[in-house]
């Protein structure tokens, strides 16, 4: 089955230009505990009101089980998921046929960081790697591969966000 989506995208497009307020979206994911007094485990819904709810454990290099996906694993799927997406709606508007496609995405950390160990050792990846591979219909232009490849990796939200982070503002309020 194939998809097309340059009207759409066109249409957004014209919008956006007349209504720039109306291409500010806002994300949401609610995490919450199962059981209060487990510190390996909760659950993750990734958009208020979908009815999915992802587990998240506990690296066991924290001490955890590792018996469901990290908070790290979920940063990298964000990653690997949002260039996926931005690839195949990219290739979709230049009229390339993909005729495969697959993301990997890996990130180092040093956890004692997250152990608060030593000031020294920052808390957070120190490094991601993000693999596409990729094959096209025979007969595409290079120059129209060459389009791709930048425009994919440029319009990857979450990239682009890794790339040059927001400010992140936290709230703790005791119930």
């Amino acid at each position: 089955m194939t998809f097309s989506v340059p009207n759409a995208q066109r249409e957004m497009r014209a919008l956006y230009k007349v209504e720039p307020g109306a291409a500010m979206v806002t994300d949401h994911a609610l995490a919450r505990g199962v059981d209060p007094l487990d510190p390996f485990h909760s659950v993750v819904e990734p958009m208020d009101g979908c009815g999915v709810q992802v587990p998240i454990g506990v690296h066991r290099a924290l001490g955890g089980l590792h018996d469901a996906p990290t908070p790290g694993d979920l940063l990298c799927a964000a990653l690997a998921a949002c260039q996926d997406s931005a690839m195949r709606m990219v290739a979709n508007v230049l009229g390339v046929e993909l005729v495969f496609l697959e993301v990997r995405v890996t990130a180092d950390v040093d956890v004692r960081g997250a152990l608060n160990m030593s000031p020294e050792v920052p808390v957070g990846f120190q490094g991601m790697r993000c693999n596409v591979q990729f094959k096209v219909k025979e007969g595409t232009p290079a120059d129209l591969i060459k389009a791709l490849t930048y425009a994919a990796k440029r319009s990857c939200v979450v990239q682009q966000t890794l790339k040059n982070p927001p400010k992140v503002e936290t709230s703790f309020q005791l119930n």
